[in-house]
């Protein structure tokens, strides 16, 4: 499925973002909607890897899934659990790097929206507003990871949806998930405007050779991978 995505997202009413914490963009509508296409509700266990300011797990919450989110920023940990009280959803929000506060727990379904971007540094920042995209000279740093990682933490039957930009190979992050077991394939894809970061390193990005010299737009893709 491909669509345009040139109009700004909607953000749920009085979902709060601290400073440094991922806000809600077109990626997040666009997980949003094809999470709108499964079956969800009050016997599903779902977990949100990187949840941020907890607007996934907010909307999975309302579809009555008992809710995990977890992320490895305390900031974005505040940020998702007070979003949680403001909206009146249970939720729980833990401090993990992806799994490993959660050994041996399994999910129906994983969602994930993980830090993507394409970065010229190399390594991972520590701290500050770019840990929520900077993902390494190809963007898959933390994708990879995911990939390695999400399959062990679904149930016979569960699903992975996760979001990332088409910079970042989506070929690689289906032949991962294959590799693990999983049935995947792209389900979604869209353009959308070059965003800020983007736009900030984009000689870099023209000379690295993953931006056209007349691209003006992004493609995000949503990748859904089962467990048989």
């Amino acid at each position: 499925m491909s669509a345009e995505l040139t109009e700004e997202p909607a953000r749920p009413d009085r979902l709060l973002t601290l400073p440094g914490v991922y806000a809600p963009q077109h990626d997040t509508r666009l997980l949003i909607a094809a999470l709108d296409r499964e079956e969800i509700g009050s016997g599903t266990d779902v977990l949100d890897l990187g949840t941020g300011s907890g607007a996934l797990a907010l909307h999975v919450a309302r579809l009555g899934a008992r809710v995990t989110a977890v992320d490895i920023a305390r900031r974005a940990v505040l940020t998702a659990r007070l979003n949680a009280l403001l909206h009146r959803r249970r939720v729980t929000v833990q401090r993990s790097d992806l799994l490993a506060a959660l050994p041996g727990r399994s999910y129906d379904l994983v969602i994930c929206n993980p830090p993507y971007v394409p970065s010229p540094v190399g390594r991972l920042p520590g701290r500050g507003p770019a840990r929520a995209w900077d993902a390494g000279c190809d963007g898959r740093a933390v994708l990879d990871r995911v990939c390695g990682a999400a399959p062990a933490a679904l149930r016979p039957g569960g699903l992975l949806l996760m979001v990332h930009s088409g910079l970042c190979d989506s070929d690689v992050t289906l032949r991962r998930l294959s590799d693990a077991g999983l049935h995947a394939r792209v389900s979604d894809r869209a353009r959308v405007p070059l965003g800020p970061v983007l736009r900030s390193r984009l000689r870099w990005l023209r000379e690295s050779g993953l931006v056209d010299r007349s691209e003006t737009t992004e493609e995000l893709v949503v990748i859904r991978a089962e467990r048989p």
